[in-house]
């Protein structure tokens, strides 16, 4: 393994940075990197214990850091210590910049301001903390998102992944021999999708799960036929109301989310085609 230091250097919360970093580090299947990450850095007297910390650790730096004073400090550092040091904003900022015809206002952290859409996505995290697995059927209608499924099809990480893309989810378990509550029948707004994965890899999952729970009996709920029956009959009720269905067998969460996302909003784009 290709073992190195890599210094996330961020004026905010460094989830930007973050993301992007692991997006790129994906691609080469031998990096290992040892991560330092330096969130919130708004002082100079910050900077100095970075750059202190980076000449006892060399490797690559990585930045978002708007004010100017600030990031030729930084830059400057890196070069003295002879380690790259690459502003992974520039340039999406120049493209936006050259296109909107306007400089960037270099505020810190500015995609974290309380705005409406900041509390937009706390609405959506509670609405989907609320109704997780099944739970205040009654509200079901004010959802964005509602997703259905069998069990350990994903559907709560992917509720919550959603929610804090500000979009209410709510998400209702399948199970046999349990009726689904009449509001999810019943809905008009909520644009609800069915969650499957293969019978093996859920039971495969299904049987991980009971021994994190330290439970070694054999039960229905890992047993291959039974759950084949259950994936059918989900497969079934997706077919007869009319809900897609995402089959999360090879998927991440945020792969899976993307997918809803894109079917979401193809409905809105036919929805407001239709109005029109």
């Amino acid at each position: 393994m290709s073992e190195f230091h890599l210094h996330l250097v961020s004026d905010s919360t460094g989830e930007t940075l973050q993301s992007l970093a692991k997006a790129a580090l994906v691609q080469f299947e031998s990096a290992n990197p040892v991560e330092h990450v330096w969130s919130m850095t708004r002082t100079v007297r910050q900077l100095d214990d970075i750059l202190d910390s980076i000449e006892k650790n060399p490797g690559l730096v990585l930045f978002t850091l708007v004010n100017k004073e600030m990031r030729q400090i930084l830059e400057r550092g890196c070069r003295k210590l002879k380690v790259p040091c690459v502003s992974i904003l520039d340039p999406i900022m120049a493209s936006l910049s050259q296109f909107l015809g306007q400089e960037s206002r270099g505020l810190p952290g500015r995609q974290h301001s309380l705005d409406q859409e900041y509390f937009a996505r706390i609405d959506a995290l509670n609405y989907t903390m609320a109704h997780d697995d099944g739970q205040m059927p009654d509200g079901l209608d004010d959802a964005d998102i509602i997703l259905v499924g069998v069990s350990r099809t994903s559907k709560t990480p992917t509720s919550f992944y959603l929610s804090h893309r500000g979009i209410k989810t709510a998400n209702v378990p399948i199970v046999v021999g349990c009726p689904l509550p009449d509001q999810l029948f019943e809905v008009k707004n909520p644009f609800v999708v069915g969650l499957t994965t293969s019978p093996d890899r859920l039971s495969q999952i299904r049987k991980n799960r009971l021994l994190s729970l330290k439970e070694t009996n054999d039960t229905s709920y890992v047993d291959l036929d039974r759950i084949k029956e259950e994936v059918v009959l989900a497969r079934k009720l997706c077919t007869k109301q009319g809900w897609p269905v995402i089959d999360v067998s090879r998927r991440s969460v945020e792969e899976t989310a993307a997918q809803i996302i894109t079917l979401y909003n193809r409905r809105l784009s036919d929805s407001e085609a239709h109005l029109s």
